[in-house]
């Protein structure tokens, strides 16, 4: 194998906090390797191969550390999993021997539990299920000279086990039997990780849907030999850059591509979070993921697979899980020192207990198991990047996405939030709010209006529509969209009408706020206003922003006529 830099990304079981992702990081690190990101939340590792190893060497290595890699090469999809493979399994099988052995602790004597043979054998199986998952991984992390938090809980189980062992050996009493300590140590790290993982994949359930919205089917076109368009449905993990495609009304982008033929009106609230659809032309860009409210068009694939800009997005976050912000590196920092330092503080408890205060061995031992036990999990190494994957995670429950974990710590220090409009604080369904006719009735005011916007897919047009039900409507000689314009019709009487914004009157006017005007063989004829909902909860996020005071700011592409009016109506 060349020295040639090489990229390789893994998925990685058993890391169960910071420090099993500290110990596969130094083990990378020694065989050469560069650019490492290990995360334990996702069980995800990320390095550059540069030395002369090869990837099968670095992967037998991290598995001689106690974890499982999946290198992506595996194709154990029907394999099913033998019992006790995770947590949840091992804690359910611990747990009734524990209760057993706690019995003798209740008022009540139960004159069985008082022979120490009988504890060993109730407490033998849950100390087999615990040495096979955290002696195993507490010996191999030891023979790489990089120690792991299951070392903590291998010593303190295997102390209290084997000192239990002795004094039945020896028959020195209930004193001396500590298997309820053995068997209760290891069932509730097991329930502590199982509860650590779960919160920790309940995070990625976003991230994940969002990755599941990439696997679409799509309409892909091809040429028969005869130059005949053939379409036929492909999934859009089979499609290459240059294919082209057809995206029709109501469809999802199957992938990033460019317009070759049509118009469409898309949605992209799922990138940029507003909801108002966008048009979109020839040469223009469509997102994969994004959604063709109106119109169909024929495109040319751009990107695909880990190329997509929602590839990207969710590769984004993602990292950003797997980043150290300033706090996590410090305790990164502690975690390194961490399993030696508290080795040699518990053999010190030991010492001066039974040394220097004259304490019996039996209570030494068990203040010197304290140590161990309490030290497990590294509460610093774990709750940090937990904290920061569920943060990270909830955000995206919420369709908020942080490029970096370093922003989601920095965030308690911010002193300005800049709101975008339509879709933020509004709802972004458009409603009728005012309108004023001349010289003509009500009810041929509307049938004008609705018999122009019926032919038009604009999302002011729709909105009036929705709202406006005519059914006696105007059969038009002639009538077109104008883009820019607005709609232009002719009646058969040869009346010409217009439905537009400020820019289509002739006259000088001073009242330009409206959202539409419509003439009359260019007379004005009346207006019309369409607003966005304000959200219910807008005014109190921004009340709440402001008492931390929080500066909060507008920033739209709407008219400043409507954001003044927007503004005034979330603060009254």
């Amino acid at each position: 194998m060349t020295a040639t830099a090489n990229k390789i990304d893994w998925k990685v079981e058993g890391m169960s906090c910071s420090n099993c992702a500290l110990s596969i990081s130094k083990y990378l690190e020694k065989e050469g390797a560069s650019d490492i990101n290990v995360s334990f939340m996702g069980g995800e590792v990320s390095f550059e191969l540069n030395g002369d190893k090869t990837k099968e060497q670095i992967a037998k290595g991290i598995k001689a550390l106690g974890y499982n890699v999946k290198t992506g090469e595996e194709t154990d999809t029907n394999k099913t999993k033998p019992f006790l493979s995770n947590h949840l399994e091992r804690f359910v099988f611990c747990l009734p021997f524990t209760l057993v052995l706690l019995l003798h602790m209740l008022p009540w004597h139960f004159e069985f539990l008082m022979n120490g043979w009988i504890q060993m054998a109730i407490c033998l199986p849950v100390f087999i299920v615990g040495m096979r998952y955290f002696g195993v991984s507490a010996v191999k992390s030891l023979s790489k000279g990089i120690p792991n938090m299951n070392v903590l809980i291998a010593m303190g189980s295997l102390a209290a086990f084997v000192y239990s062992l002795i004094g039945t050996i020896q028959n020195l009493g209930m004193d001396y039997f500590f298997y309820e300590t053995t068997a209760t140590i290891i069932t509730l790290v097991f329930l502590g990780e199982w509860i650590e993982h779960k919160s920790l994949e309940i995070t990625q359930r976003e991230l994940n849907k969002l990755a599941r919205q990439q696997k679409v089917m799509a309409n892909m076109i091809a040429f028969d030999d005869e130059h005949k368009e053939l379409i036929f449905p492909v999934e859009n993990t089979q499609l290459h850059v240059g294919d082209l495609i057809l995206i029709k009304n109501g469809e999802q982008v199957p992938t990033d591509c460019k317009i070759l033929w049509g118009d469409a009106k898309v949605n992209e609230a799922l990138l940029t979070g507003e909801s108002k659809p966008v048009s979109k032309t020839k040469k223009d860009n469509l997102i994969g993921g994004s959604l063709i409210a109106e119109g169909t068009v024929k495109a040319q694939v751009t990107a695909v697979g880990k190329d997509t800009i929602l590839s990207n997005i969710l590769n984004l976050v993602k990292q950003a899980q797997g980043e150290k912000p300033p706090m996590q590196q410090l305790a990164d920092k502690i975690s390194a020192i961490f399993v030696p330092t508290v080795i040699g503080i518990s053999i010190l408890a030991f010492i001066f207990n039974h040394f220097a205060l004259h304490i019996g061995i039996a209570a030494s031992l068990m203040r010197s198991v304290a140590v161990l036990v309490i030290s497990c999990p590294c509460a610093m190494g774990l709750a940090t990047p937990a904290a920061i994957a569920v943060g990270l995670g909830r955000a995206a429950r919420n369709g908020i996405l942080f490029r970096n974990a370093k922003s989601l710590e920095l965030f308690k220090n911010i002193r300005y939030v800049v709101f975008d409009k339509t879709g933020t604080l509004t709802k972004g369904e458009l409603k009728i709010s005012n309108y004023h006719f001349d010289t003509i009735n009500e009810d041929s005011f509307k049938q004008i209006i609705f018999s122009l916007e019926k032919y038009s897919n604009h999302p002011i047009a729709k909105a009036i529509t929705n709202e406006w039900k005519i059914n006696n409507t105007i059969v038009w000689k002639k009538i077109e969209e104008v883009k820019g314009i607005g709609m232009v019709a002719e009646d058969k009487d040869g009346n010409t009408f217009q439905l537009g914004s400020y820019k289509i009157i002739n006259q000088k006017i001073d009242d330009i706020k409206h959202t539409a005007y419509l003439l009359k063989n260019n007379e004005l004829i009346g207006w019309l206003d369409v607003e966005d909902e304000i959200r219910t909860e807008a005014k109190e996020v921004i009340n709440y922003l402001q008492s931390k005071k929080i500066k909060t700011f507008l920033l739209s592409g709407d008219t400043e006529a409507n954001c003044k009016k927007s503004s005034h109506r979330i603060r009254h």
